[in-house]
């Protein structure tokens, strides 16, 4: 039987990880590619493994879901989730559901959001 140690698990999470974090600058960089340029690689970087942090926060880890939680805080900033400004985030991520309803109905508010304003 194949026995993975701690330490090795965690090498393997981090690689993981690394990978999303490519993937995820090359997905910012073409559908916000003007905010990508202001903000520059470093800045971006630690957008998405705050990202990554906060989205958990709310136990939404399925690569997709953080993908639309890092959309939306490039969209309304990075602590929309927090910002009276967007109480109706805060709203969402709060409840007790499925991560994944909460990305969808986070993202049905934030496009509503954007019509209205």
């Amino acid at each position: 039987m194949l026995t993975i140690r701690q330490a090795q698990f965690a090498v393997f999470s981090q690689l993981e990880v690394q990978k999303f974090e490519e993937w995820m600058l090359a997905h910012l960089r073409q559908f916000f590619p003007q905010q990508c340029r202001t903000a520059g690689e470093l800045r971006l970087r630690e957008t998405i493994q705050y990202g990554i942090q906060r989205a958990a926060a709310y136990d939404v880890t399925i690569k997709r879901d953080v993908c639309k939680f890092i959309d939306l805080m490039i969209v309304f900033g990075r602590d929309f989730d927090t910002d009276k400004r967007f109480p109706w985030a805060g709203e969402i991520l709060g409840k007790r559901r499925n991560p994944s309803a909460k990305i969808r109905a986070l993202h049905e508010a934030a496009q509503q959001h954007l019509r209205q304003s």
